[in-house]
């Protein structure tokens, strides 16, 4: 995403008459990710944004309004970009502030939490200054003015509040005071776990292009997938995509051209594997998580011809197009076609395929996230740049997509990948063909059989500078 006027990003107030605040902690990793999963998972609760005050969009400390507890724990039951969520008591510049902020803070609201049959404990957490023991408890003694009337427990406590220090981002230029302090009280944690559990290092069937699980569960927020969903991948590879998903209650289903890969033969892609074994499969990956009955079928099919019949039947396409780096950019050809190669598989399946463009790969891709969504319904993908010569041109447009988000991942100093994702604001209408498909690499692409038209520039030479500087 691309921050606002001195790198800060609007505080995230929801219009809904806001009712307490709360503070958010999140995780260093994946920084342009977060507002966009943030701002799509809060939708998906029932909020709405407005634009009140400004944060640093890369601290790990957002203040957010939300209407309700429910709310937040909503949000916490699905966020991979947020480690911690808090009921905001006070907070401030100084340690004065702070307290000032806290004695503000309205009594009937602490009392519930301060009661005498209860037990609690105060946690500190500083971000980019570690603190001895003795300053923490000497912290933690200054809040004697607070009215806790219940035990200290430190090991199952009913309530936790933690003093949070935030000393700023430079860890070479540490101040003695932080730049701002926090009291509250938790509320929930986040889905951080979900990166350990779902790892690809421990998964039973995995291909060159796996997506790391952080990433996966990131683009399920962003296209915010909801249980009884159906989810469409149209590049499945391995299916990857298809178990954070899953994960969140969706159906899943997918295609691809590759025969192999669909059915799990061929060559493995694990170090000292040479083959596949035979029950290494989309369908298996799944039942590792126990989320086999969440899988609808995954089908040999090519992307650029779709097997479907017509109408709106994916509530979410989330998909990762190959780019011709680790796995090959085709489609089914014929054999007058010049370029052209066969592939034969260890069940004998032959098929003919041609060179697909990355162009063309997008413009399919956007009219039939266009033709096949629900209303509603958001296109999540990948599109690899050759950073020295974009603008936000190049970014694939269709007169039934609106631009939600825009997030980049470095790959190299020449190279990176965006994830952007669109939803679906306009029903899609079979126009009569005005324009012929031209101009692959510069300029405007035009459907000569669909709607208005789609824009997509690509500079000459970015797929040989994507070739030379995307990592193998």
């Amino acid at each position: 995403m691309r921050p606002g006027k001195a790198g800060e990003w609007p505080d995230m107030a929801l219009a809904a008459p806001a009712l307490r605040r709360y503070l958010l902690l999140l995780a260093q990793e994946h920084l342009e990710f977060r507002l966009p999963e943030i701002t799509s998972l809060l939708s998906l609760c029932g909020g709405q944004f407005s634009s009140e005050q400004e944060i640093r969009v890369n601290s790990p400390f957002w203040i957010l309004s939300i209407p309700s507890e429910e709310m937040a724990r909503g949000l916490m039951k699905r966020t991979v970009c947020a480690k911690s969520i808090f009921e905001l008591w006070g907070h401030g510049r100084s340690a004065g502030e702070l307290y000032a902020s806290l004695k503000s803070y309205p009594m009937d609201k602490m009392l519930p939490y301060l009661q005498s049959d209860s037990t609690y404990k105060v946690h500190i957490h500083t971000f980019n200054k570690t603190l001895t023991q003795a300053q923490k408890i000497k912290k933690i003694d200054a809040l004697e003015f607070l009215p806790f009337k219940g035990k200290v427990n430190l090991k199952n406590p009913e309530h936790i509040f933690w003093i949070l220090e935030d000393y700023g981002m430079d860890p070479n230029n540490v101040p003695e005071e932080p730049f701002h302090l926090y009291f509250g009280r938790w509320i929930a944690d986040g889905q951080r776990e979900l990166i350990e559990s779902y790892s690809v290092k421990k998964r039973h069937f995995i291909g060159n292009t796996s997506m790391d699980a952080c990433l996966s569960f990131i683009m399920a927020n962003h296209g915010r997938v909801k249980p009884n969903d159906v989810v469409y991948d149209p590049f499945v590879g391995t299916g990857g995509l298809l178990i954070s998903s899953a994960h969140f209650g969706a159906y899943v289903c997918g295609t691809d051209i590759d025969y192999n890969t669909i059915h799990g033969l061929g060559k493995a892609s694990r170090k000292n594997q040479k083959w596949r074994g035979p029950d290494e499969n989309i369908r298996a990956n799944l039942r590792q998580y126990g989320l086999e009955k969440y899988y609808l079928d995954a089908l040999v099919s090519d992307s650029s011809r779709p097997i479907w019949r017509k109408g709106m039947l994916f509530d979410a396409i989330i998909t990762d197009p190959p780019y011709g780096i680790r796995e090959a950019t085709r489609r089914t050809g014929s054999q007058k076609e010049t370029v052209k190669t066969a592939e034969r598989s260890t069940e004998n399946h032959i098929f003919v395929s041609s060179s697909y463009h990355l162009s063309d790969i997008f413009f399919d891709l956007l009219k039939f996230a266009a033709e096949y969504l629900v209303m509603g319904g958001r296109l999540v993908y990948w599109l690899p740049i050759y950073r020295p010569e974009y603008t936000e041109e190049i970014v694939p447009r269709h007169p039934c997509l609106k631009l939600i988000s825009n997030c980049e991942q470095m790959l190299s100093s020449h190279t990176s990948r965006r994830l952007i994702t669109m939803e679906k604001v306009k029903e899609f209408k079979q126009l009569p063909s005005v324009f012929g498909q031209s101009c692959l690499y510069r300029g405007e692409v035009r459907s000569g059989s669909s709607e208005a038209g789609i824009t997509v520039m690509w500079a000459r030479s970015f797929l040989c500078q994507l070739f030379q500087e995307m990592p193998a």
